[in-house]
Order: structure tokens, then C-alpha cells, then sequence
């Protein structure tokens, strides 16, 4: 999937959950741990360590929490 996907789809549940009351941050990358498959979890941690261009801030703040694909480096 392209980097520009999988930003757009990380901004728009970050969207989602900006107006909710609970941990935003930890609600958006509960959303893509439980959802998004291991190379699309991939893709994303490899943009945002790139400098993660085009993400929300929300968004940003949400990769620290996404889990990692099993075998692949933090």
C-alpha cells in the first residue's frame, strides 16, 4: 500500500478520534493495532521514522503506540 494511503487513513481515524473525550493517541493506535495488517503497520512506523511528512499531529503522536509487525525492529 502507498506511503500516501496509509497516511490519509492514519489522519482520517485521527480525525475520528479528536473529539473524543478518552486517550485520542491511545485510541487511534488501539484502531490500527486491532485493524491495519503487520506490513500496513509496517509501512506507516517506516514513514513516520522517515519523518512521518503529511501525518496530523494527532497522528504522530499515535505511532508511538503502534505495534510493530512480529520480526521487524522498533
Amino acid at each position: 500500500m502507498s506511503e500516501d494511503k496509509l497516511v490519509r487513513m492514519a489522519n482520517q481515524i485521527a480525525t475520528f478520534f479528536e473529539v473524543q473525550p478518552s486517550d485520542r493517541a491511545g485510541s487511534v493506535a488501539a484502531h490500527i493495532n486491532e485493524n491495519w495488517s503487520p506490513p500496513m503497520r509496517a509501512g506507516l512506523l517506516a514513514h513516520a521514522a522517515a519523518g512521518g511528512e503529511g501525518l496530523s499531529p494527532l497522528a504522530r503522536e499515535a505511532v508511538a503506540f503502534v505495534r510493530p509487525a512480529l520480526g521487524q525492529d522498533a
